[in-house]
């Protein structure tokens, strides 16, 4: 298969230019019927890896998918591009199941995409079926799932494993967005990979700012934040339902077109409360975790988390759903002290002691992302194996300037205290006798100590911070466990004898600001430009037209592509062709509808 062939593909049915310099190595390796193994970020165009080796080959793709919505929304998305695709699942009637198969035995259909339970069910021959058609590849999409070290971890994904057995020949591609290393290794195990390429891209998505505060006044931090983007999509992520719906009636109250979504309401209420945010029917969804592997909106341009999520790579799969464009948005994590504590019951597996330190382990490493004063970008990068050489520039950390003083006095003291213990204990702990507290849980052995209440002068949190940053720059060391403790190491020793100064940030009293969150203008362009106007009246045709069509708004073009045609102004069908999202078949369908709204727009 030629190059250009692959070009003639993509901008016939995508209208886009050119291959992500990351998919062009996987769609070359697909296209020789080879094997291999892709790790890349979310919104880096997975699915363009085996949608465009499937259209230009003669057989079936078999696309293995989690979620019922994300088949549907790719599914959508490839027929509105002109690609013939279908999806299978167990509330299809049998006509519709036939009409697919017939479809299949014609040669027309180029993707089938199936849940991993739909597909390894022993009841109905599926399996039998799909034996005697002609398949290309099968394409296991979210391949973390089969990893017990994995963060979503499915059991019946693990069932793929014999896909081999049933597909004897048929390359195997395996795509997710986050694996830490034991999961990679898990997943070559899981699906025979070990003689295929590994494709592993960068985490990085520098169009993404990261932020982290301590939780004060969540409902007024929560409405100051939003009130920076009024009318664009977001997701705010909760710990629990019964916050889900509070956040939603918080949001409610201020103006915003908000609901909320979690696993205690009915199917179809879930089906209908994700179906308007999809479709902009409502800008802001309130949810537990539950909410958004299927999702595949890419105007999402912030996500919010009210607690602290269990592990790095479930928050940055989630806040990997904003941006998905490729232009800027945000992520803001709000944590309190609390947090750990509530989700580390849920870390335990029972009758597995390693699993459970393990996913402990994760949990400290997210408290310690929140907690920390360096480039978020560079923590999270470093999590992946992926080094980060300069300063991101695009976080919170990044953008503050902290102001140093020498603390090794501060830090002789907590080091010290630690030293005097028999035993060891959490942090917490050693601060509470610090600041010569008189709870009954500091005996009287401990309250003789030299150390106990010489920190009485500060305040329990800014002692907490000044442990926190130890433990950042390796003064101090923290166990893993439902209830880690701190130890010295040779580095706290060198500090104790006066062999190494130690700076610390100028601690400061968590503060938030008492705005009203009210909504305020776009920032779609600079407020009460042309620009501006134009492209909220394009919104409005392509929320018509998506309407009429029955399919989100994003699939319709995506707002990269609607702020390119303010830019641009192009005349005619034929200019369409050099904005991003225009396909022939788009332009034809959809083109003239954008054309006379720019036009019009311009005569006013």
């Amino acid at each position: 298969m030629h190059a250009t062939d692959i070009q003639s593909c993509l901008s016939h049915y995508w209208g886009y230019p050119d291959l992500r310099p990351a998919q062009k190595p996987v769609i070359e390796e697909v296209m020789q019927g080879k094997s291999a193994f892709v790790i890349m970020p979310t919104g880096g165009g997975k699915s363009m890896c085996y949608q465009l080796p499937a259209v230009l080959r003669s057989g079936l793709t078999l696309v293995i998918s989690p979620l019922i919505a994300l088949m549907k929304d790719q599914v959508d998305d490839l027929r509105l591009k002109g690609i013939d695709a279908a999806y299978l699942n167990s509330s299809q009637d049998p006509d519709e199941y036939n009409r697919i198969f017939s479809s299949i035995g014609k040669g027309k259909l180029k993707l089938l995409y199936i849940a991993p339970e739909r597909l390894m069910s022993m009841q109905g021959g599926l399996l039998e079926q799909l034996q005697s058609v002609q398949i290309d590849m099968v394409a296991v999409d979210e391949a973390h799932c089969i990893s017990a070290w994995g963060h979503d971890f499915r059991p019946a994904y693990t069932r793929l494993k014999d896909l081999s057995t049933h597909f004897p020949g048929v390359p195997v591609l395996a795509l997710t967005a986050t694996a830490d290393h034991a999961t990679k290794l898990d997943i070559i195990k899981q699906l025979g990979l070990e003689g295929a390429s590994l494709f592993e891209n960068s985490f990085d998505r520098p169009e993404i700012h990261y932020a982290a505060k301590p939780r004060v006044d969540e409902v007024a931090q929560l409405l100051e934040f939003v009130a920076q983007h009024p009318a664009e999509s977001g997701i705010v992520y909760c710990l629990s339902r019964k916050r889900t719906q509070e956040m939603a009636d918080h949001l409610q109250k201020a103006g915003y077109r908000a609901t909320c979504y979690h696993a205690g309401l009915s199917s179809e209420e879930r089906m209908k409360r994700q179906d308007q945010f999809i479709r902009d029917e409502v800008n802001i969804m309130t949810a537990t975790i539950a909410f958004g592997m299927g999702i595949d909106k890419n105007n999402v341009r912030y996500v919010v988390h009210m607690n602290l999520p269990k592990n790095i790579e479930g928050y940055y799969q989630e806040t990997g759903r904003a941006g998905r464009d490729g232009l800027d948005s945000k992520a803001l994590l709000l944590h309190g002290g609390g947090d750990f504590h509530t989700l580390s019951s849920h870390c335990e597996v029972e009758g597995n002691l390693d699993q459970s330190n393990v996913m402990l382990g994760k949990l400290r490493r997210m408290q310690d992302f929140a907690d920390a004063r360096l480039c978020r970008r560079k923590i999270l990068l470093q999590y992946f194996g992926e080094e980060l050489v300069e300063d991101c520039g695009n976080c919170d950390n990044c953008q503050t300037t902290y102001e140093e003083l020498d603390g090794t006095e501060d830090a002789q003291k907590l080091l010290s205290t630690v030293a005097r213990l028999d035993w060891s204990f959490g942090l917490g702990h050693y601060v509470d006798i610090l600041r010569g507290s008189q709870a009954q849980k500091i005996n009287a052995s401990q309250r003789a100590l030299s150390t106990y209440g010489i920190g009485a002068d500060k305040s329990k949190k800014h002692w907490m911070s000044i442990g926190k940053e130890l433990i950042q720059q390796g003064l101090l060391t923290q166990t893993v466990g439902k209830f880690p403790v701190v130890e010295l190491n040779a580095r706290s020793w060198e500090v104790l004898h006066g062999k190494q100064q130690v700076m610390l940030t100028k601690f400061e009293e968590p503060k938030t600001s008492k705005k009203a969150g009210k909504p305020q203008s776009t920032t779609a362009f600079e407020a009460g430009s042309e620009q501006q106007a134009q492209f909220q009246k394009l919104r409005k045709v392509r929320y018509e037209l998506a309407k009429s069509s029955n399919v989100p708004s994003y699939l319709i073009l995506s707002d990269r592509s609607l702020k390119e045609l303010c830019i641009d102004h192009p005349k005619t069908l034929s200019d369409l062709a050099s904005v991003h999202g225009f396909g022939k078949v788009k332009i034809a369908q959809f083109g003239q509808q954008f054309l006379d709204a720019l036009n019009e727009e311009v005569a006013d």
